[in-house]
């Protein structure tokens, strides 16, 4: 259609493409209300005028603020309603045994999804029963080691991938016995939202370059307007039903691995946020995140998330499974009794400070929140497998000021991106520089960073600094030759990671949390978290990005003291803390 129409009928057209799970759901009216709008696109071109495409641009653009009421009450209702659940169905009542069930989603169904399917078919039913008992009693730890109540909540948010209906089928039941009905929300296709997939059940993409290009479309039509307009929709859609919204008790999240790295390539006619979008983008973020912890609050909720590989992993992906079901049920209590001394060790400093070697140039200095009573405090979670399954790992909110240096990574993926070399340089914890390799020219290089990593903000601060523990996630990394494959929730336990953006006691930070030992961790805000007590949208960027230095490009983890004295956690990418010596093991 030329360059005049071609980008603004490239949005309509992926709207449209992505109705297609809603005609297996029979959600008629947002079929028949997109129909209409491509009537009357179809209208305007019988007309003979020589240029439509700003009336082109009008139409879109009302659509999406006339039924933005609609697409509020789609994902708040998805969140609340049991009764209205599709997926559920599938999951309950299909014949597993026979692979056609795998079409009733509407989704592009690959080899992944039938082999997957497959292969959990021939497994042992004790062994899909114990992968459901570890991915549901982390979803119920983590309401135990919070002291948050779970038997005020009623709704349970499933979200797993395609062929893994068996194991959710025993997880569906499990929770059950937990007094939780499922969910499953499922909004994140279509352009008003931001295609990022978010709440959806998932398939193997056959075309990431696609998404790529489409992740923007909203520019389109995205102005002040609509924003305010989403947020008074977003609100409306809460309060009417507020009660149901509070019984909400989080997701549970089952993730796959895998999947062929992929590198986007920019694309001159992909539609691209501009300076004031972004800032849009970002207002919006905030205050929608605001307007849903008002309902669904923080304090109260909670979630799990545990991962498995798919079979494009490789030809040894039987065996991979096994192992990842095995790092999935390592001895937390093992785990948790070494971690505790490294927290003890951690708790004498004043700051740690990272360094990389060979061709990791990091050199960062992280300053730790000061303890007022080291017998009662901690400033470190002692991680286990709850939240976030496998186990290992110990982490912190760092203190802002005094935050500083350069993080570096050779090769990283972050949210199913490549990044080569990437830098990010800190002053007081904020981000005062950032750059990668992607892409032929700095501008290009900056502007992926702009979007895919600062998430459209100007700086972000160091909202966590963490050692992970799990050497065997590592070492079957190496010996399958996985490491670039492995998801950031396995990848961020095989070494120490710094998540740029929120802590990781976002909305939650005045409830006390404790450690296994009694003491309480003391460090759940920063100098930018706290400013919610003045201005919240100050406080929150909405994003956590964790970033993870391997155990082979680390040289040292240092604890520095106040009265000069320096203690190894790591020397050399070996754990140096007496009683850790297990951990070594896998790295030798």
């Amino acid at each position: 259609m030329g360059e005049q129409y071609g980008k603004l009928l490239g949005v309509l057209y992926a709207d449209l493409r992505s109705l297609i799970p809603y005609a297996y759901e029979g959600r008629i009216y947002d079929i028949t209300i997109f129909s209409e709008l491509l009537v009357e696109l179809y209208n305007l071109f019988e007309q003979e005028e020589l240029s439509l495409e700003q009336e082109v641009q009008q139409v879109i653009y009302w659509f999406y603020h006339d039924y933005g009421e609609v697409f509020a009450e789609i994902g708040v209702m998805s969140q609340t309603s049991p009764e209205l659940d599709f997926y559920t169905r599938i999951i309950m009542d299909s014949d597993l045994e026979d692979l056609r069930y795998l079409y009733r989603y509407g989704a592009y169904i690959t080899e992944n999804e039938q082999k997957t399917a497959e292969f959990l078919n021939r497994m042992p039913e004790e062994q899909i029963q114990a992968m459901a008992d570890t991915y549901t009693e982390g979803y119920r730890m983590g309401f135990e080691v919070t002291g948050k109540d779970l038997s005020k909540k009623k709704f349970v948010d499933l979200r797993y991938p395609i062929g893994f209906e068996r194991m959710m089928r025993a997880a569906v039941k499990n929770f059950e016995k937990l007094g939780l009905q499922p969910v499953v929300t499922r909004t994140g296709e279509l352009s008003f939202f931001g295609r990022n997939g978010s709440g959806s059940i998932v398939s193997v993409s056959p075309n990431r370059q696609y998404e790529y290009d489409h992740k923007s479309d909203r520019a389109v039509y995205l102005d002040k307007a609509l924003v305010e307009r989403r947020l008074e929709v977003l609100k409306t859609a809460y309060e009417a039903r507020k009660k149901e919204a509070a019984w909400y008790a989080g997701p549970a999240v089952v993730e796959t691995f895998g999947e062929a790295g992929f590198e986007p390539t920019t694309n001159p006619y992909a539609c691209q946020f501009d300076a004031k979008q972004q800032k849009l983008n970002v207002y919006y973020s905030n205050l929608a995140m605001q307007i849903t912890n008002q309902y669904i609050k923080g304090e109260e909720r909670s979630f799990t998330i545990i991962a498995y590989p798919i079979p494009e992993i490789g030809p040894r992906f039987e065996e991979i499974f096994a192992e990842t079901v095995k790092v999935n049920t390592l001895d937390y209590q093992l785990y948790r009794d070494m971690q505790q001394k490294i927290i003890d060790v951690l708790d004498e400093g004043e700051t740690v400070r990272i360094t990389g070697k060979g061709n990791n140039t990091t050199d960062l200095t992280v300053a730790l929140y000061p303890l007022k009573d080291k017998s009662r405090e901690t400033a470190f979670e002692n991680c286990v497998a709850d939240v976030n399954i496998p186990v290992g790992e110990v982490f912190t909110s760092p203190v802002l000021k005094g935050t500083n240096g350069r993080l570096h990574v050779t090769r990283v993926y972050l949210n199913g991106l490549k990044y080569l070399d990437l830098e990010l340089e800190f002053q007081d914890g904020m981000i005062s520089r950032y750059s990668c390799k992607n892409f032929p020219t700095e501008q290009e290089n900056q502007a992926f960073l702009k979007e895919n990593l600062l998430k459209h903000h100007e700086t972000l601060p160091l909202g966590e600094f963490a050692i992970g523990t799990n050497t065997t996630a590592y070492r079957m990394g190496i010996d399958y030759q996985i490491q670039d494959k492995l998801p950031i929730l396995i990848a961020e336990k095989t070494g120490p990671h710094f998540a740029v953006g929120d802590t990781c006691y976002s909305l939650a930070e005045d409830t006390p949390v404790f450690n296994p030992d009694g003491k309480e961790i003391v460090a759940r805000d920063n100098e930018a978290s706290i400013l919610r007590k003045e201005d919240v949208q100050k406080a929150y960027f909405n994003c956590h990005t964790d970033i993870t230095i391997p155990y082979d490009e680390l040289d040292r983890i240092t604890v520095q003291r106040k009265d000069g004295l320096c203690i190894d956690v790591i020397r050399d990418g070996k754990f140096a803390v007496p009683g850790t010596e297990p951990l070594n093991k896998p790295l030798e």
